[in-house]
């Protein structure tokens, strides 16, 4: 064996060939040997893999065979042409660099070449695929041997979903609400490095305020408990005040978010209880997502024409009703977070006073405090309970607040809790009966599901 040692191997003649060895020979080239390509080369095949172009691109353009396209289609679709009049083992790849595939289409134009044995060209709409083809002949054409999503590479990956009303906020974040029934469909639960919990806040509906039950009635209905509020903390997808101290400083969040799965997940959004007219209210309905119910308010007692009568108490619920009038001692109203949560997700409502007093309701428990008792004076019902605001849709909203108890020996509109709040409803005057008027409606509830996507 002889070794020969130069820097350059030339043909004998200009533009000649140059022979490595003879036919059955093996040519070794050892461990850690480079051989650097900046030519082009012929019959060693290819095992699928392209030189990969750097400049990004955004416009129509005619592919090189050996080449791979990072595809960019957020300002819009465009059309990859593969090479003209390919030969056997032509390769080219292309990835969807910006994940706008699906909103953007990239249009392969086939160049009179079959692309899987259709004369047609293709449109590839799969968010963040990757895909290489490969000619093959004439029959077949151009044929996918390999492809990918990015969803599927290490490193971050974030949620994907539909479902409601979505708006982006802060840049980074997606906010859905729900105002009705529906369902939150997951397309990608994302991980720990991106995102895979979403933060949330559900609140049921609010009850029905109560109101005086007979025809010459004088005495005030309860004000309706606040629809349950369950929220989490807000720091799985940051950038708000899940519910600001300042407003309910007695107001402790601290649960997590609630991890995602590819699945649906189906939405029920709590309706109002019905105003008593007359009568006691109706207890609100509640609102359901993932793991998460939030029970409806409880509906306000009546305030009754003569002793004795039964239906003067509070519901039990979310927040508590506040009692309708009652003689002759004084009483509770309805306990708050019922079924118990943790945290709260409710007030107990308010009773009534001692006698001279108790001829006006009591107010309905919010989330941000119990429902008072009637006030001082006979006329005035008791406050309901403070709602609390949160920001997860982007700017501050005041939910679940208990509704005021009806007043005594007088007339007064009644009130009703506003769509989409999970406020209890305002509880009928002392005169609402012989002057027409019930108590107030509950609000219906609301669910937001919120996420970082990016």
């Amino acid at each position: 064996m002889s070794e020969v040692k130069v820097n350059k191997i030339s043909p004998r003649t200009n533009c000649g060939t140059v022979q490595l060895g003879d036919s059955g020979d093996t040519i070794t080239i050892p461990a850690g040997a480079t051989i650097t390509n900046s030519g082009t080369q012929s019959g060693f095949g290819r095992s699928g893999s392209v030189n990969w172009q750097t400049s990004i691109k955004t416009s129509n353009f005619t592919a090189v065979s050996g080449e791979g396209y990072f595809c960019d289609t957020s300002s819009g679709a465009f059309t990859l042409t593969l090479p003209a009049s390919p030969s056997a083992g032509a390769i080219v790849s292309f990835s969807d660099y910006a994940q706008t595939f699906d909103s953007n289409a990239l249009t392969i134009g086939r160049n009179s070449s079959n692309i899987g044995g259709q004369a047609l060209d293709s449109t590839i709409t799969t968010e963040g695929i990757a895909i290489t083809l490969v000619y093959a002949d004439s029959t077949k054409g151009w044929i996918v041997v390999e492809s990918g999503l990015q969803s599927e590479a290490p490193g971050p990956q974030f949620i994907a979903a539909t479902g409601g009303t979505v708006s982006t906020v802060c840049t980074n974040f997606k906010v859905h609400v729900f105002t009705g029934p529906g369902t939150f469909c997951v397309s990608n639960a994302g991980n720990a490095a991106g995102s895979n919990t979403v933060d949330y806040l559900v609140v049921a509906g609010g009850g029905g305020g109560g109101s005086g039950c007979g025809p010459s009635a004088r005495r005030g209905g309860g004000g309706a408990g606040a629809g349950g509020w369950r929220a989490s903390d807000g720091t799985d997808s940051g950038c708000y005040s899940a519910a600001p101290s300042p407003l309910v400083p007695s107001l402790t969040l601290n649960t997590p978010g609630v991890p995602v799965s590819v699945q649906g997940f189906p939405i029920t959004v709590g309706g109002g209880g019905p105003g008593g007219s007359p009568g006691r209210g109706t207890k609100g309905s509640n609102s359901i997502f993932s793991t998460i119910t939030s029970t409806g308010g409880g509906s306000g007692g009546r305030g009754p024409q003569s002793q004795p009568c039964s239906d003067y108490t509070g519901d039990p619920g979310g927040s508590g009703g506040g009692l309708g009038s009652t003689n002759p001692s004084p009483k509770t109203g309805g306990t708050g977070n019922d079924p118990p949560t943790s945290p709260p997700q409710g007030n107990p409502g308010g009773g009534t006073r001692t006698a001279g007093d108790f001829l006006a309701g009591g107010g309905g428990g919010g989330i941000g405090g119990c429902g008072t008792t009637s006030q001082g004076a006979c006329s005035v019902g008791g406050s309901g309970g403070a709602g609390a605001a949160s920001s997860i849709t982007g700017s501050p909203v005041t939910y679940a607040a208990g509704g005021q108890g009806g007043k005594w020996n007088a007339a007064h509109p009644s009130v009703n809790g506003g769509d989409n709040t999970g406020n209890g409803g305002l509880g009928g005057g002392g005169g609402n009966c012989y002057s027409g008027q019930g108590g107030g409606n509950g609000g219906s509830g609301i669910i937001v599901i919120r996420y970082k996507f990016q």
